[in-house]
This record gives C-alpha cells, sequence and structure tokens, in this order.
C-alpha cells in the first residue's frame, strides 16, 4: 500500500494496458495523474492554479463553529489544467489499477523511457 501515480495510455501496450486506468511507483508517488499519448510520449496532468484557497473567519456567516477545521473553500480561478510533458529516463512497471483474476496473475508492463518517450516495452506476470 502506499501512493501510487496513475497513467491512461492511448500508446498500445497491449491487451491489459491500453485505454484502461494503471498504476505505478516508478514515477513521483505523488498521486500525481499521467497519460502516454498515441505516440509513446509521457505527459504529466498539472492543475497549478486552477483553484484558490479562501478561510472562512468567525464574523463570516458562513463561518460553522462545529467544522473548526473546515472552514475554508476552494475557489475556481477560472484556469484550466495542462498537460505538461515529463522527461524521464527510466524502467517504470505499470498495473492495471483494476483486475478480475488471482492478484497472483496481475499483469504488469515494464516501460523503458528515455527522454520522457516509450522506446520499448515488455508484459511480465507477477508471481
Amino acid at each position: 500500500m502506499g501512493l501510487f501515480d496513475t497513467i491512461r495510455s492511448s500508446y498500445d501496450l497491449g491487451e491489459y494496458f491500453t485505454d484502461v486506468e494503471l498504476q505505478t511507483k516508478g514515477l513521483d508517488c505523488t498521486m500525481s495523474t499521467y497519460w502516454i499519448s498515441p505516440d509513446g510520449c509521457l505527459y504529466e496532468m498539472v492543475y497549478d492554479d486552477t483553484h484558490t484557497f479562501e478561510i472562512i473567519e468567525e464574523d463570516d456567516e458562513r463561518y460553522d463553529p462545529n467544522r473548526l477545521f473546515l472552514n475554508y473553500q476552494w475557489i475556481p480561478t477560472g484556469n484550466r489544467g495542462k498537460v505538461r510533458p515529463h522527461m524521464i529516463t527510466d524502467y517504470v512497471e505499470v498495473y492495471p489499477a483494476q483486475w478480475d483474476g488471482e492478484w497472483t496473475d496481475w499483469p504488469t508492463c515494464r516501460l523503458h523511457l528515455k527522454c520522457g518517450k516509450v522506446v520499448e516495452y515488455e508484459t511480465l506476470t507477477k508471481r
């Protein structure tokens, strides 16, 4: 258990790994979201500056004394999220987020990324 990152792949990685939600602990392990484009490039989904944070003070009518640590509000800024190239060179193992088979047969795929692009991949099975 622990933190993992989520990947959606539009690049053909084989039967269990294309157009499904994948997970990995091989990137930043910060619960970030990534996308592999049809040409094999890795992008990070970035949501910086899409919201601002407002603390609700005691003199505000929205203040709730029963929610001592929850008196705040997220306010949309109108900015949208962005995709940013993730220029990593490494081997990264990914696996489907959902699997109906035995956990011992959960498939994994080892990606070889070079400067943020899939140069090769290999399907593995955990035992």
